[in-house]
């Protein structure tokens, strides 16, 4: 067992065999996105996303691995630990540096234990067990692991939370209005109408497939995701560097969706795609116009859906007005421990009592279905 800094210490071919070997993977686990995100600086030491891979080998086979970061912040996470930190801070303690196993700045839930066998993956939660234990990090945080992962981490005495998302499920629609007729009328009608604004305001859309994603569109997407991040008085966490990177390097999982209006672009999203499932990941525009986030981000994306055959479309984290446009909540998890008792058993208490109303809400939202009820 040995922690790795850089992925090239395991090369491409070792990574993404064994990515390609878990059950629940996802394009971001790839090498090429990962290297992506490492190499052009957008999660690296000096963003605060220093890379720690815990590996277990057999001479030179890769059996398990951890994407694992020290992290000083709790910056691009998607599960919020800051009154956590806060709490530690009042008490004249460190909450930083942690360890946060994830892939950053993406609330996609897949594999995070990578193993070619279950006794490789019993030994790498040991070695991560023994690696937190051993070392002077305040926690260790495992976001967005598979069910049957959040599961296994429970077993070994993380503490488990839970979050909502919101994803669209292909019920095998023929088309668009397929889709439309499933829904309650009132829906069907605030969708109708939010589609005609954008009609009415000249807006047509081009779809690009990976390969024809030239750079001009990666210049002008990036623009777009940064005036997304200005909007919200934030800074963006990527940069031209990673999207060129994952253009060239990752062509058959992308898709690019650019609003026009008068031959000008005016708005940008992009979707990442693995097998059956969509994953909306970045939007932006330079104009605003009334519900084009909807129609770039969300309807021309589930046209994508229904015509590629796609079963399901992850719109990406929180959003509870996705409802409206036929999304449904789906639970997700995280595992966390704390390495001081007493802090330990706060959180516990305070997991225990935001559990019971993530259940009151997922039930409450489940009352609230957008699609029609059957006899």
């Amino acid at each position: 067992m040995r922690v790795v800094s850089s992925l090239n210490e395991i090369g491409q071919n070792r990574w993404d065999a064994l990515v390609n070997a878990q059950q629940e993977r996802t394009p971001f686990l790839s090498y090429g996105f990962l290297h992506a995100l490492h190499e052009s600086g957008s999660a690296c030491a000096k963003t605060g996303w220093r890379p720690v891979y815990l590996t277990v080998w057999e001479h030179d086979n890769l059996l398990a691995a951890l994407p694992l970061y020290e992290k000083s912040h709790s910056y691009g996470e998607y599960v919020f630990d800051w009154a956590w930190a806060e709490a530690y801070q009042r008490h004249g303690l460190n909450y930083y540096p942690k360890l946060v196993c994830a892939v950053p700045f993406t609330p996609v839930s897949g594999a995070r234990l990578l193993a070619c066998n279950p006794q490789a993956r019993a030994i790498l939660l040991q070695g991560l067990i023994e690696l937190q234990q051993g070392s002077a990090i305040s926690s260790t945080h495992i976001l967005f692991p598979s069910t049957e992962e959040a599961q296994m981490l429970s077993e070994a005495g993380y503490l488990m939370r839970t979050g909502v998302q919101f994803h669209w499920l292909n019920q095998q629609y023929q088309d668009f209005e397929h889709f439309l007729s499933k829904l309650e009328r009132k829906k069907r009608k605030n969708i109708r109408a939010e589609r005609r604004k954008v009609r009415e305001a000249g807006v047509t859309f081009r779809h690009l497939d990976g390969e024809q994603i030239l750079e001009a569109d990666w210049i002008f997407f990036k623009r777009c995701y940064d005036h997304t991040y200005s909007d919200h008085y934030s800074s963006p966490y990527l940069n031209l560097d990673f999207f060129l990177r994952i253009g060239s390097g990752l062509p058959q999982h992308l898709h690019m969706i650019v609003a026009e209006q008068q031959g000008r672009p005016i708005a940008a999203s992009l979707l990442v795609h693995g097998e059956g499932t969509v994953y909306g990941r970045y939007w932006g525009c330079v104009e605003h116009l009334p519900c084009l986030h909807f129609e770039t981000a969300y309807y021309q994306a589930l046209e994508f859906c229904i015509a590629a055959g796609m079963k399901v479309f992850e719109g990406g984290a929180q959003g509870e007005h996705k409802m409206a446009r036929g999304f449904l909540p789906q639970s997700t998890y995280s595992a966390h421990w704390l390495a001081h008792p007493e802090f330990s058993d706060a959180v516990a208490q305070f997991l225990h009592r935001e559990q019971d109303g993530i259940d009151n809400y997922i039930s409450e939202l489940k009352d609230r279905v957008p699609y029609r009820r059957g006899p």
